[in-house]
């Protein structure tokens, strides 16, 4: 079992070595990702100005800066840059801004602590963190004992910072801090950059600023549907990454001649699409 090589690596196709495995909410398939960059200012045409073609395995969040170093030499580069949520983690969202002056704006995950999912119990925002002292406070006031390097940085933490037993012990809220029969609270943060762009985002994406701000994501889903619909972008028509992305890309100038075209005709951008049934309901009303 050791000597297996990782589920990125396996071959699963025996007429294309290069097409990888994956699943995403239930859908499964054999093949490769796209990754379609497009522009969304409204006074123009909504035009594809990058795509990416990736073995089915890659993440999502390890593509942006590839996407961004393709863009940058071409000076289209945005200066905020709308995404998934599966685009967006703390080391990416700090990593665009320093290395290329683009703002990320999407979904961040939600802390995936108990105490963040119960809804009740303390989280990791509720602790206040002094970086330039190197303490944490606890929603009850006590302070951290110490400021320690991570023993498992695999988790994407940096530091920890561990209260005392006799500060935890005795606490009437311990149960909404940590479910350890005898430990006191242990604090996992990341280096402060991330830690702050991070809480910083999950802040931001409950206001209503965000919503308005990141609606005009919803075109590039649009863009898949149509590729999908018109030109079959689900289905790959040749063997081999290289002719897949080469596919990918004519896939991508299509799509743009037809939006130039429907531009300069004067025809306004679709709203969402609306099946034969509910156009009909609509048009006896």
């Amino acid at each position: 079992v050791k000597d297996m090589p990782s589920p990125a690596e396996l071959i699963a196709s025996p007429y294309d070595p290069e097409a990888r495995y994956s699943t995403k909410r239930g859908v499964e398939w054999i093949g490769y990702k796209v990754h379609l960059t497009e522009t969304c200012d409204p006074a123009t045409p909504h035009l594809i100005v990058n795509v990416e073609t990736t073995p089915a395995t890659t993440p999502d969040d390890h593509m942006l800066a590839t996407i961004h170093a393709s863009l940058e030499p071409r000076g289209l580069l945005p200066a905020e840059h709308l995404v998934d949520k599966g685009y967006t983690d703390s080391q990416v969202l700090v990593e665009s801004q320093h290395l290329y002056g683009v703002t990320l704006i999407g979904p961040v995950a939600d802390d995936p602590s108990w105490q963040a999912r119960a809804g009740t119990g303390f989280d990791k925002a509720q602790f206040l963190v002094d970086w330039g002292r190197q303490g944490v406070t606890c929603p009850m006031g006590k302070q951290s004992i110490s400021w320690l390097p991570n023993t498992y940085p695999q988790n994407g933490m940096t530091w920890e910072a561990r209260f005392a037993r006799k500060d935890c012990t005795p606490c009437l809220h311990r149960a909404q801090c940590t479910r350890s029969k005898k430990e006191p609270r242990i604090v996992g943060l990341q280096a402060r950059e991330q830690y702050e762009a991070l809480h910083a985002a999950r802040h931001h994406q409950t206001t209503a600023a965000f919503a308005q701000q990141y609606a005009p994501r919803a075109g590039i889903e649009g863009t898949h549907e149509q590729g999908i619909r018109r030109c079959g972008l689900r289905q790959s028509r040749y063997i081999g990454l290289a002719k897949t992305h080469l596919q990918h890309i004519a896939t991508a100038a299509a799509l743009n001649v037809v939006r130039i075209g429907e531009w300069l005709a004067g025809t306004p951008q679709a709203k969402t699409r609306s099946s034969p049934f509910a156009r009909l309901k609509e048009a006896l009303i």
